[in-house]
């Protein structure tokens, strides 16, 4: 884990895949390892989770210290103000360089698996994201994805729905390997004094598939 800001309001970590992202019973999962930091650091902040990446996906995350911060940046999160950008490794290439994605997805908790249908009913919800191809080699394509909804399992069940998985998404039809979806770009506002943030980072493009194009 990562730091890449902190104050005593927030905190903004990169999340190492495989890793929780919320609270879980075996105490591996990013509240732990923030508590930990924060008590090693002689603070007695306690770690609020206000949103989530899934456990597969690596990436930029913020982390309230308060109780008022988590509140504000629930909201924010609530009303879509947190923005997130992926970079993602899909296998083929979308026909449009660019585009919109606009799908109606099913969520099955028992299965832990999300997918597209064709009709609105009970349990499902609208999903949407931008993207754009910046990179193609060997019939792998690097995207750079913004969402417009924060759906389960989102970029990786509307692009596997299109024929077009995620690299090492075993769970979609993507094969083995560790999962291509790295969250490269968080920007919201500070829930204290209201200033405009923004954080950046990249995945290792030392390691497959990220090494097959020159970011």
């Amino acid at each position: 884990m990562e730091i890449l800001f902190e104050d005593n309001h927030i905190a903004v970590c990169i999340k190492p895949a495989g890793i929780i992202s919320q609270s879980s019973d075996g105490g591996s999962d990013m509240i732990a390892l923030l508590n930990a930091h924060f008590e090693e650091n002689g603070e007695k902040a306690t770690t609020y989770p206000v949103h989530r990446l899934d456990r597969e996906t690596s990436g930029i995350m913020v982390y309230a210290k308060t109780s008022f911060a988590a509140a504000a940046l629930s909201k924010q999160a609530e009303q879509n103000k947190i923005k997130k950008r992926y970079y993602s490794v899909i296998q083929g290439c979308p026909s449009e360089k660019s585009g919109v994605l606009k799908d109606l997805l099913f969520r099955d908790k028992q299965k832990n698996k999300t997918y597209v249908v064709s009709r609105m009913r009970k349990g499902v919800r609208d999903a949407s994201l931008e993207y754009s191809v910046i990179g193609e080699n060997r019939g792998l394509s690097l995207l750079d994805i913004l969402l417009h909804t924060g759906r389960t399992h989102q970029i990786r069940v509307q692009f596997a729905s299109r024929k077009m998985p995620l690299v090492g998404d075993g769970r979609y039809g993507g094969g083995s390997g560790k999962l291509a979806l790295f969250a490269h770009t968080l920007e919201f506002t500070h829930p204290k004094n209201g200033e405009n943030l923004s954080f950046s980072a990249k995945p290792d493009f030392e390691e497959f598939p990220w090494n097959e194009f020159n970011v």
